[in-house]
């Protein structure tokens, strides 16, 4: 499982460091391979370690080439979809159009979400956290239905 942020720098290739603490896992479960793929919702990127990402295709397997709504999806994230094996410094790297989506300059944060990673523009992280915090406290955790009971 992933977890943590970790501030990393994107090299002038476009390659980031894995950090150390996860490239044992990567290589020994998942063959040392990632899947890097847009985010739907956000301006980030997704990163699945291959496995991972076999579970998504089966989803996405599953949905319909005539209905519009899951075409798109499918067309927006497996036709961004960019299969990376880590280098021998534990370095993915990442193509010129997916920086482009989510604004990727030298400073990124890379971000375990359990399954997968999320890859964010620094600044753009920072945003992110601040909008986050915002909507967390404004909205009333009790009375949500997936929250109600979530403690820590």
């Amino acid at each position: 499982m992933f977890r943590g942020a970790s501030a990393i720098n994107m090299d002038a290739k476009g390659r980031i460091a894995i950090p150390m603490r996860y490239r044992e896992s990567l290589r020994a479960e998942h063959e040392g391979i990632v899947v890097i793929t847009v985010d739907i919702q956000s301006h980030c990127l997704l990163i699945y370690p291959i496995h991972e990402w076999e579970l998504i295709e089966a989803k996405l397997l599953q949905l319909s080439d005539t209905d519009k709504v899951e075409r798109s999806m499918k067309r927006r994230l497996l036709g961004h979809a960019h299969e990376c094996e880590l280098d021998g410094n534990g370095r993915a790297l990442v193509p010129p159009a997916l920086r482009q989506y989510a604004g990727l300059q030298k400073k990124t944060m890379l971000v375990g979400l359990l399954n997968k990673f999320e890859l964010w523009d620094e600044a753009a992280w920072q945003v992110q956290m601040d909008e986050s915090h915002e909507l967390i406290q404004a909205e009333d955790l009790a009375s949500h239905e997936r929250l109600a009971n979530f403690s820590l």
